[in-house]
């Protein structure tokens, strides 16, 4: 993927989404697959994860990414405020339903997932124990210790977010079982929604897909990776093989980024 650097896409009009390069960033990559599905052409701005990105806070008032920009509004810098801008831009397909009790649903999972403490939050926490142990006393002055301390670092929160990948995975294992049974093939309701994309998105923090379709780099591959434990074995196959069911109907692959 061909990226804008933060000052260029600043003068530029329309829509650009700041994206972690270089990787499978999930929030990056759910926020891709949702302005995919809306058809939603955008340009792409560069994030460096872990770095300072001290045009980007500049910019948005933060560092990390994803962010997406519309015109000269102000930007949206949660996942939440993402998808509700790509709704208002594109509001077919729908990805929020217009039911309110399935609206709920579908906004409480998808905050399971990329929300502060959810999967994504939780399973961060665990990928710093090992990089943190490995650095020692020099992660404290570098940008992985500065990341640690920005999300909470501690081996108690480390023990605290594995119980908490296996509670969501448990959950979105029996909501797809509900939903199969009912002969249904999504998470939420009859159709598509913005829980399935991140899920899909997400899943690469546990089981990446294989290297023809997500070319990362192996030693990220190899961290990602879950071969044991509670979290492997709360990993039902069956929510494997709906992440494989999105990128093979919504979403385009190899993965670009």
């Amino acid at each position: 993927m061909e990226y804008l650097e933060v000052e260029e896409a600043r003068e530029r009009p329309g829509l650009r989404l700041v994206l972690t390069a270089g990787g499978p960033g999930p929030w990056s990559e759910a926020a891709k697959g949702i302005f995919a599905v809306k058809g939603l052409a955008y340009l792409p701005v560069r994030q460096a994860a872990g770095d300072a990105n001290p045009a980007l806070q500049e910019w948005t008032g933060q560092s990390s990414a994803p962010v997406a920009i519309w015109n000269d509004e102000p930007p949206c810098t949660t996942s939440r405020a993402i998808l509700w801008l790509a709704e208002r831009l594109a509001p077919t397909p729908a990805l929020i339903p217009g039911d309110a009790g399935l609206r709920a649903l579908c906004l409480g999972l998808c905050d399971e997932i990329h929300g502060e403490n959810g999967l994504g939050w939780c399973r961060r926490l665990v990928l710093f124990e090992p990089v943190m142990k490995a650095l020692g006393d020099a992660a404290a002055t570098g940008p992985m210790g500065f990341m640690a301390w920005k999300y909470g670092y501690s081996p108690e929160a480390v023990a605290r977010a594995e119980r908490r990948i296996v509670e969501i995975l448990e959950s979105l294992s029996t909501r797809l079982g509900e939903q199969h049974r009912a002969g249904r093939r999504h998470l939420v309701g009859d159709g598509l929604t913005a829980v399935d994309l991140y899920w899909a998105a997400f899943a690469a923090m546990l089981a990446p897909l294989p290297p023809e379709q997500c070319p990362m780099p192996e030693g990220l591959r190899d961290l990602y990776t879950v071969r044991d434990g509670p979290v492997a074995a709360a990993l039902a196959p069956e929510l494997l093989a709906h992440r494989d069911f999105i990128y093979r109907e919504y979403l385009a692959l190899p993965l670009d980024f």
